[in-house]
């Protein structure tokens, strides 16, 4: 059974003994009261009818939930202990944080947390409106808005995968808004296809002025074709010429221009 101080350990006798109760279904119902900041409880207690949650001023619900002579019960009784737990030292005070056998590694200022844990190399509590976060040492503390967060999970093999469970779903932890430490890294988005690299750019050839020139064995190959030669101007002279002259296009010799000039240059010679 948790460790009470004596008042504590008095005042749950005594509520013991008025509501017919063991000492530790009051012990488990004192610790739920305790981990709701005395407002409110999350409670599994078979003497009180199984699980149910208590919300003070609220509603309060029961395992039994026609059973509303249950539901007075549970209502006093975390009345009761709320009160008791603001004007009474009911447990221990824990041991200053960093010193041997402390737990409480979150900021005092926190007060106590409703759920806490621990996987791999980190460790988080959650409390009313806040997540601490202890990752290798660091202390990160989010503000967790309007989630009624159930519990936080670390994929493997990766130390910013940190998700949580709320009424909305499963939610990165990196997406809540940061109170203070150094945060996490945004966990790596793998719901979309990565987008393709850019393309550089190449930045188009500037145009150069055309100049007219004979390519290396354009001008021995039209000093073979006479201009008053019958032989030489003749069809398949010609023609073999524009033959040569496209073999040397293709090689890289001339250019299409030099070449489209030469062939209609002889074509008129025909």
């Amino acid at each position: 059974m948790q460790q009470l101080t004596q008042t504590g350990q008095n005042i749950v006798n005594n509520i013991s003994s008025r509501y017919n109760l063991s000492s530790d279904a009051v012990v488990h119902m004192l610790i739920a009261v305790q981990n709701g900041a005395g407002s409110m409880a999350q409670f599994n207690c078979p003497e009180l009818g199984g699980s149910g949650q208590w919300m003070r001023g609220g509603m309060t619900m029961v395992g039994d939930m026609f059973n509303h002579g249950l539901k007075m019960t549970v209502d006093n009784l975390c009345n009761e202990l709320s009160n008791a737990l603001a004007n009474n030292q009911i447990f221990p005070p824990p041991p200053p944080a960093g010193s041997p056998g402390s737990n409480h590694w979150w900021p005092a200022d926190l007060g106590q947390p409703f759920s806490s844990g621990a996987q791999n190399n980190t460790r988080y509590a959650v409390f009313p409106g806040r997540l601490a976060i202890e990752m290798n040492g660091a202390i990160t503390v989010y503000d967790t808005l309007d989630n009624n967060i159930s519990g936080v999970s670390q994929q493997q093999g990766g130390d910013n995968s940190l998700t949580f469970s709320s009424q909305y779903g499963t939610i990165a932890v990196s997406s809540l808004p940061l109170i203070s430490g150094p945060g996490l890294a945004p966990a790596p988005n793998t719901n979309f296809v990565e987008p393709p690299p850019p393309v550089a750019e190449v930045p188009a050839a500037q145009s150069q002025p055309q100049t007219t020139y004979n390519a290396p064995g354009v001008d021995a190959e039209m000093s073979n074709v006479g201009t008053n030669s019958n032989t030489n101007n003749s069809p398949d002279a010609i023609i073999g010429l524009i033959e040569r002259l496209a073999k040397m296009r293709d090689a890289g010799a001339i250019t299409d221009d030099e070449f489209n000039a030469k062939k209609v240059e002889l074509l008129s010679r025909i």
